[in-house]
């Protein structure tokens, strides 16, 4: 039996393709490589394509014995998702509607879903807890809500069952450096602060200094993809044992300040990194900490890195020996 992990290719994708195949897991990655890197993926077998080629779905249920599928195939970029509505909704929605079909036709009945902290839109309440209320303020954070909600009506029609994963901010790398994380353009914090050690950045900008929170920047969630790759296996081992459709969220449960993510990676680089402070930008909360409280009592998941340095330090390992990123010249 094979696990098929679409989007396997990409950061988060990747990671748990290697976690799955360390636990002895057999996967099947399908990534169409607009975001993610075949040499990322270290030998697994892997289909080029999209999620919305149903024939070549079919082909890859019918030539494996498929157990259950692990999603990550989507658009992620919440600014992009506002410009380019209607190529999230075809790429996100479509696409996994597409993927559950050909999973029905092929009797496959378990999937874990890679969700977000975007389905919450501005927080009510912190920490966020799964019953909170949703409403996402971006096409992204509704297209990953839709999906959500897809599924739990193919639960009372086909008998599918889903374990949907909302998470934060992912954060790290594999603690051996055999991959990392690798983004073209770089948007998340934690890697844009080390270019600038590395010599590829002037600075790093801080979008807000006069939030409410002890240092004025902002305050977020990280965790190490490692920890989110294991949570995914869990996923899979609670279908296994107990198939019933749930949403949790996966975070620390504390929270990091921009200001204090810039100076642990000063510590670990030994680089004085200087910052830049910019106007806040739209839309962005002051603090968003998650609850991961039900994961920990339903899935026994805990985070086995919380700390933001030991973070940080598999961030550098990874960035200090592959500076180009999967690119070698």
């Amino acid at each position: 039996m094979s696990i098929l992990i679409t989007g396997g290719a990409g950061y988060i994708g990747s990671h748990t393709v290697l976690y799955f195949r360390d636990q002895g897991e057999d996967v099947i990655v399908l990534d169409n490589l607009e975001k993610g890197h075949e040499q990322a993926l270290l030998g697994t077998t892997f289909y080029k394509g999209s999620i919305q080629d149903e024939a070549l779905l079919s082909q890859i249920f019918k030539k494996h014995t498929i157990e259950a599928v692990i999603h990550f195939a989507a658009s992620s970029l919440v600014g992009e998702s506002v410009a380019k509505p209607l190529d999230y909704y075809e790429n996100n929605v479509l696409g996994t509607q597409k993927l559950v079909k050909q999973m029905i036709n092929h009797d496959v009945k378990q999937i874990v879903f890679s969700s977000t902290a975007a389905t919450y839109g501005e927080p009510k309440n912190i920490p966020i807890q799964e019953t909170d209320p949703t409403n996402p303020t971006s096409p992204y954070g509704e297209t990953k809500l839709a999906i959500e909600k897809l599924f739990q009506w193919c639960d009372e029609a086909y008998g599918l069952k889903s374990i949907c994963l909302r998470y934060f901010n992912a954060a790290g790398a594999d603690p051996q450096g055999r991959i990392g994380e690798d983004h073209t353009p770089e948007s998340h914090l934690i890697p844009i602060v080390l270019q600038v050690a590395l010599g590829q950045r002037k600075n790093v900008q801080i979008f807000g200094d006069d939030y409410q929170t002890k240092d004025g920047s902002c305050v977020r969630d990280y965790i190490h993809v490692i920890d989110l790759a294991a949570a995914h296996f869990l996923a899979l081992q609670k279908l296994r044992q107990d198939p019933k459709t749930a949403i949790y969220n996966l975070g620390n449960g504390k929270g990091f300040t921009v200001k204090e993510v810039i100076e642990t990676c000063r510590v670990v680089t030994s680089h004085p990194i200087p910052t830049v402070v910019s106007d806040r930008r739209a839309g962005d909360p002051a603090t968003l900490i998650a609850s991961a409280e039900l994961a920990a009592s339903e899935l026994g998941w805990k985070p086995n890195y919380p700390e933001l340095e030991t973070i940080v330090q598999h961030a550098w390992k990874w960035h200090e020996s592959n500076p180009t990123g999967y690119n070698k010249k």
